[in-house]
């Protein structure tokens, strides 16, 4: 819920924005509009429109409601003040002194459906205020600045949508990560790994209900053959996600093109299997089980993996060049085979032990002999690059390698020496065959950075985690809200917002760097 004070040359009004909490009768955006003090006068502009801005709505009057339709969509606009409208759009003009309220509700329906019925905005307010209030008060996770984590996980919990759960990545499309540049990419869709390091966020904070709710979305997403297990779905479980461009826009501050849709649902990514049975896992540990017949399932998805972990794939930054055997890739491998193989011994479930730890240390030898830079002393992105990666910082994070082994050491070094500008981590080096679809410059990719205090955690590197870790909370908007990346330069937000993994990537971090402070200063 948004409060926004305007303080004026007449007066000062405070408008409160939110979404009734409760989807029957909905959805229903609200808008209250209070006086402080004076007598302010408002003007109120509803600008809808259909189609991405291509279709203008029929606006008509439908008993106590405006209602604007196009299509298969519409929406119903009540409030205690005169409406008159003009070329499509509702206006009003009203002023608002000291201790009145003028209250807006904007419905959304099928337009082939009857006008839903109307809804009391206060009441409504009162209903959304205690929803939030008793969800958050499940909230329990000792870290360090837990004003910033509960905002993390209020926002997670907002960017799930409630009848599948699942989880959008971001509720935006092509928002740019370079101001003006094209890699704009459209994120209202539930990624497999996002979903992952939410699970994991969700249970640290203790919120059992809904890291449920997200595994049983990656169970669902499971179903069916483990091949044709793909690394994003619409939030109701859709599989095409068709990617087209929609010249006629200009784009958020002319960045060209606006896409809908993700071309990169088709990819082939080996870490998806890691990064799921992890999850499964981890959530396993913390009371979120699964039954045999779950477990059947799981079982078939690791079996693929002793198939296809040798296959190229494109990699977890959903590179558009040809596969290739990344690193990182590879190493979540390892990770599926390994966590399949706990899960055995830790949980009783039956499989086939023997087989899936030798190919997890086939997997691990592989990576050792193939993606080390002896030279350098440091893993590679890729199997014959020579270009770095950030990825490479959830090799100890996922328990391939000891974080203080001289190699993962080296490597954490070399990343620093390579990608470290103005304080903060980029995600890769240069690479003429990865990066031909991305040359344009970018951000800071926040979720790396999060994974570099992980490092700094391991390696028991304190005060640079948590040097860095203020760095980066401190890069939030007023609301706390951060998106996929930071422009140090421009100092400002870039990308899509709010991102899923940036948050969750917080809140993992903010745990173990408050766990692990703690327990090296009680050996001190």
């Amino acid at each position: 819920m948004l409060e926004t004070t305007h303080v004026t040359a007449d007066g000062t009004i405070r408008v409160t924005d939110f979404m009734h909490a409760f989807r029957d009768p909905g959805p229903h955006i609200v808008r209250i509009v209070e006086g402080i003090d004076g007598d302010v006068p408002v003007e109120m502009l509803l600008n809808a429109r259909y189609g991405y801005g291509d279709l203008p709505p029929w606006t008509r009057r439908i008993g106590d409601a405006l209602t604007m339709t196009a299509v298969g969509d519409a929406l119903a606009l009540r409030c205690d003040v005169e409406l008159t409208f003009e070329n499509h759009d509702p206006r009003a003009a009203f002023s608002v002194k000291a201790g009145e309220r003028r209250s807006f509700v904007l419905s959304w329906y099928p337009s082939h459906h009857d006008v839903p019925e109307a809804i009391d905005a206060m009441a409504a307010f009162e209903k959304t205020v205690e929803y939030w209030t008793e969800w958050s008060a499940q909230i329990k996770i000792e870290s360090g600045y837990p004003a910033m984590v509960r905002r993390s996980l209020l926002f997670l919990e907002a960017l799930t949508y409630a009848p599948s759960g699942a989880g959008v990545a971001a509720v935006t499309t092509s928002l740019p990560e370079v101001i003006g540049g094209s890699k704009n990419w459209d994120y209202r869709y539930s990624w497999v790994r996002d979903s992952a390091y939410t699970i994991a966020a969700m249970l640290r904070g203790g919120l059992i209900d809904d890291a449920r709710a997200w595994r049983d979305w990656v169970l669902c997403a499971l179903a069916g053959r483990p091949e044709n297990l793909q690394i994003m779905y619409g939030i109701g479980g859709e599989r095409r996600i068709d990617e087209f461009e929609i010249g006629a826009l200009a784009g958020y501050e002319g960045s060209k093109p606006v896409r809908i849709g993700n071309a990169a649902y088709q990819q082939f990514q080996l870490g998806v299997y890691g990064e799921t049975m992890g999850a499964i896992y981890f959530a396993h540990q913390n009371g979120v089980e699964i039954d045999e017949s779950a477990w059947g399932m799981i079982s078939q998805l690791v079996e693929h993996v002793v198939r296809v972990w040798d296959t190229p794939d494109s990699g977890i930054w959903e590179s558009r060049a040809e596969p290739r055997h990344y690193t990182h890739s590879k190493v979540l491998a390892w990770a599926a085979l390994n966590f399949a193989v706990r899960a055995l011994d830790d949980f009783g479930y039956t499989g086939p032990r023997d087989r899936w730890k030798a190919t997890a240390d086939e997997i691990h030898a592989d990576v050792c002999a193939n993606a080390f830079d002896a030279k350098r002393n440091t893993f590679v992105q890729s199997y014959g690059s020579n270009a770095l990666d950030a990825a490479l910082l959830m090799m100890p994070v996922v328990g391939f390698i000891p974080a203080d082994d001289p190699r993962m050491r080296g490597t954490t070094d070399a990343l620093e020496a390579a990608l470290m500008q103005d304080g903060f981590l980029y995600r890769t080096t240069a690479d003429p065959e990865t990066q031909a679809a991305h040359s344009e410059p970018e951000g800071v990719f926040l979720a790396v950075n999060f994974w570099l205090v992980d490092n700094y955690v391991l390696q028991g590197r304190f005060d640079d985690a948590w040097e860095l870790f203020e760095k980066l909370i401190g890069v939030a908007n007023d609301v706390g809200m951060l998106s996929e990346e930071y422009d140090p330069t421009l100092k400002r937000l870039v990308g899509n917002l709010p991102q899923t993994l940036s948050h969750a990537s917080l809140v993992n971090t903010a745990a173990r760097l408050h766990t692990l402070s703690r327990t090296a200063a009680s050996k001190e």
